[in-house]
């Protein structure tokens, strides 16, 4: 059964060559006339999609009244093609409703064709396929463009089976050549170049301050031995500051303050603090005497500002208007006149905020001096990231050069911390890796933790663009910064708009799309990759250099073997190896 379907197949396909042949005859004397030319002469990937804009002028004195073509635009590459939409055009006596060729004066169209990318197109030819049928006829009938005439009953019988590899030769050996291969460069823009890390909120140096109070009675300034010694406080701030004495990274400054409850006259307050400073530094220099510590005492009076700030954490129902008469007096005894005219609430500072302010306290003010760069670089290293904290992994990862530890150390602390900079970091090392899958997975983790900023924004459209995602890139254009938004543009065809903002390799690329060579050099200017030495052999092949493009392709592929590859297949360089350039 099935070679009873071929066999038919075949002679049907040889019917139609035969009945097609008269139509066509008068025409293909006169193909060479007819002409073909594509806007852009070589095909350009943008945004996933190749297009063009394919012009036929037809002659005057062609066209057959009766005849009906069918032109097909079809990008041919080795084992295989992507077919593009036709376009159909009639002589002036067919009863059909396409455009009308006249045979008298000729005429012309223009049809827009679009193909979606496979990498196969890198090496390409589009042609347009001829077909022709008679009025009256219901099939077409494909002419082979360089000859003039129908394909034979043995090529018919090919194309029977149209999916196999002879069929496909024989369809791009019959199409007419309109423009060569596809330029690809839209995919050589380097995301990772542009990739933003999340800052981070280390500091070398730091401050810390402990506090501890020393509580006396009412007029007082003698300290009560008993609650010194149960002052578990006091003893820890004590004992921090004598373990600190022996760190190098901790200065110390140790000093007592004295104050008094702004309640009594003020300038017994006065001498009141300064003796609760004195015998407060007494005290506790008693506990510091063997390890070398001197204290500094001040007497600091009435403390109102204690006083504010305990009664802004009470519960006191009235505090409001508490803090209100502190605002609206400045002098202390108004103020102690106000406050003791209202009785409703005078009893419960008396009995729970003012015993506080009779103090004497002790602060020791620290400057601490964090790891070195080089000790931290040695900590990871050796594989000790635990001995360093959050900020410290943050910071050091930016100075870590090789990306795949860097990527190591910033998995340990987004893992470990939890933290979205971190995320937003590893998928930026991630994209520059060039491990686009990994670093989308590590930018939505930064999502779901709450991320926001405009470098993760930027991250994410920029890895979505890596990933041929450009709708989903544009998705965070509004929020990410001005380089990203110019690649979002270049990913949709605006290199103009590209070249204005981006610096080095990547406005390199966007103005040769935009066939400013000039600039491009420019721009490449102090550029040594690979990937520029590359570009610079494309311009030099544009510019009629071949003999700069040879020496810079080889500088390329030097630095970077898998170059050579890309070279074979890269349109841009096909006058280079047709002009007898060899590795």
């Amino acid at each position: 059964m099935k070679n009873l379907v071929k066999f038919s197949l075949v002679l049907a396909a040889a019917a139609l060559t035969m009945s097609g042949c008269n139509c066509f005859k008068k025409m293909s004397k006169k193909q060479d006339e007819v002409t073909y030319s594509c806007t852009p002469k070589v095909l350009t990937l943008n945004n996933g999609v190749v297009g063009a804009d394919i012009t036929v002028n037809f002659p005057a004195a062609y066209f057959n009244k009766k005849a009906t073509l069918r032109l097909t635009p079809v990008i041919v590459f080795e084992g295989g093609e992507v077919v593009g939409t036709p376009k159909y055009v009639q002589g002036e006596k067919v009863n059909d409703n396409y455009m009308v060729i006249s045979l008298k004066n000729g005429n012309t169209y223009t049809q827009h064709v679009e193909f979606p990318y496979d990498e196969r197109m890198d090496q390409s030819e589009l042609r347009v396929l001829i077909e022709c049928k008679c009025n009256g006829s219901d099939e077409f009938v494909m002419y082979n463009a360089s000859t003039g005439k129908p394909v034979t009953k043995e090529e018919a019988a090919i194309l029977a089976n149209p999916k196999s590899a002879e069929a496909l030769a024989l369809r791009a050996q019959c199409g007419v050549f309109i423009a060569d291969g596809v330029n690809t460069m839209q995919k050589d823009f380097n995301f990772g170049d542009e990739a933003s890390m999340a800052g981070n909120d280390y500091k070398r140096t730091t401050s810390a301050v402990e506090k501890a109070e020393i509580l006396y009675k009412i007029n007082s300034s003698v300290v009560n031995k008993k609650a010194l010694k149960e002052n578990s406080k006091l003893a820890e701030v004590e004992q921090n500051a004598i373990a600190n004495k022996e760190n190098e990274r901790i200065a110390q400054n140790l000093y007592v303050n004295g104050y008094a409850s702004p309640d009594g006259p003020e300038k017994f307050n006065d001498k009141l603090s300064n003796a609760r400073s004195e015998s407060g530094r007494k005290a506790i220099e008693q506990v510091l005497a063997d390890y070398g510590f001197n204290l500094d005492a001040a007497g600091y009076g009435e403390d109102w500002e204690g006083f504010k700030e305990m009664v802004e954490k009470s519960n006191i129902a009235d505090k409001d208007l508490i803090l209100q008469v502190l605002s609206m007096y400045d002098s202390s005894a108004e103020r102690e006149a106000q406050i003791k005219n209202m009785s409703s609430v005078y009893g419960e500072l008396k009995e729970d905020i003012l015993p506080q302010l009779r103090r004497a306290q002790l602060i020791n003010s620290m400057e601490i001096t964090g790891k070195s760069d080089a000790e931290m670089m040695a900590l990871v290293n050796s594989g000790k990231l635990d001995e360093l904290n959050n900020e410290e992994l943050l910071h050091i990862a930016d100075l870590i050069e090789d990306a795949a530890l860097r990527a190591k150390v910033l998995d340990y602390t987004a893992k470990k911390y939890n933290d979205a900079r971190a995320y937003t970091n590893l998928g930026a090392t991630y994209l520059q890796m060039g491990e686009v899958e990994k670093s989308l997975a590590a930018l939505k983790e930064a999502v779901k933790l709450g991320g926001n900023t405009q470098a993760l924004n930027s991250n994410l459209a920029l890895a979505n663009l890596a990933a041929g995602n450009v709708d989903e890139a544009k998705k965070y254009a509004a929020a990410a910064d001005a380089q990203t938004q110019s690649l979002i543009a270049a990913a949709q065809g605006d290199y103009a708009a590209a070249a204005s903002k981006l610096e080095g390799y990547n406005a390199a690329v966007a103005a040769v799309m935009n066939n400013d060579l000039s600039a491009a050099k420019k721009a490449l200017a102090g550029e040594n990759t690979a990937d520029a030495d590359y570009l610079r052999a494309v311009i030099a092949t544009k510019e009629g250099d071949m003999k700069t493009a040879a020496a810079q392709l080889k500088a390329a592929v030097a630095k970077d073997s898998a170059l050579m590859k890309k070279a074979s297949k890269d349109v841009n360089l096909k006058p280079l190896f047709e002009s007898g350039f060899k590795f």
